[in-house]
């Protein structure tokens, strides 16, 4: 039935030469329905209708396993969305009334940890973010007497204060990524019983030069500069340098950054 009115709407739209409105949605943790078929009809008319499910553990807002957007003339309407889902454990040492359920990116939960033992930083409200809890659901000892080393380092990041050599237990530090790149994980990493969390990752940044350009006979259509950082998802728009004429397909013009790789059009 879905398959059935997906192509009655993309018929019609052929069909009866409407303004197209709509680009092809991005959806972080998401896929639009049956996307690699339909992809190349776009941009679409107002009034389409399309459906999109999100990845493992992520929903969308509407917690349906396909979620209804439509094109409209602000866009797709509800913005398409994939939010992160947090599963609560028990917390050992402490406890709270979120035990055991299931939280949507953007919840904040409240824990009480038992004498003794605390959360990081002595906080007592964590958040479920797009890369899970802000802080680990733990209570630890507060009378640990096991320090941590430095923070590990990680590739094209590093933590926002000046490193020390030592961490009393509790401790915690936040990395950030350098410029373009896309931070991956938990931001914070904390000091428990002489060693630190998992530390978050940077994803690659996609470089487009005046080299690579000229390969392929292109130049950026809305920018003068000769060259350009895009972070993963980002998209960049392309054309032909005169007088040659394209030679890969017109969606291939609007490249989109996948994590330093991308893939550029061609023109002979």
């Amino acid at each position: 039935m879905l398959v059935s009115v997906v192509l009655l709407i993309l018929r019609i739209s052929i069909a009866g030469g409407q303004v197209r409105h709509c680009d092809f949605p991005k959806i972080n943790h998401g896929i639009l329905y049956n996307e690699k078929k339909y992809k190349p009809f776009f941009p679409l008319p107002i009034g389409k209708v399309f459906y999109y499910s999100c990845e493992y553990n992520f929903m969308s807002p509407s917690r349906s396993f396909w979620t209804r957007i439509t094109c409209t003339a602000g866009g797709w309407s509800p913005a398409p969305k994939c939010l992160r889902l947090c599963f609560f454990p028990f917390v050992e040492n402490g406890h709270s009334t979120s035990s055991g359920r299931t939280h949507l990116e953007g919840d904040t939960v409240k824990i009480a940890c038992d004498k003794g033992y605390s959360l990081p930083n002595h906080q007592s409200i964590i958040a479920c973010a797009e890369g899970g809890w802000s802080s680990p659901p733990e209570c630890v000892s507060t009378k640990s007497t096991r320090y941590c080393g430095p923070p590990p380092p990680i590739n094209n990041g590093d933590i926002t204060l000046f490193s020390l050599s030592v961490y009393p237990p509790g401790s915690t530090v936040e990395y950030r990524c350098q410029s373009f790149y896309e931070l991956r994980g938990s931001p914070n990493v904390t000091c428990r019983n002489g060693q630190w969390s998992e530390p978050p990752t940077c994803i690659d940044a996609c470089v487009i030069s005046e080299d690579n350009m000229n390969k392929n006979n292109i130049q950026l259509k809305w920018r003068k500069t000769q060259k350009i950082y895009a972070r993963t998802g980002d998209i960049v728009e392309f054309e032909c340098k005169q007088p040659h004429k394209a030679r890969t397909s017109i969606q291939s013009f609007r490249a989109v950054c996948q994590e330093g790789k991308f893939q550029y059009p061609t023109c002979e």
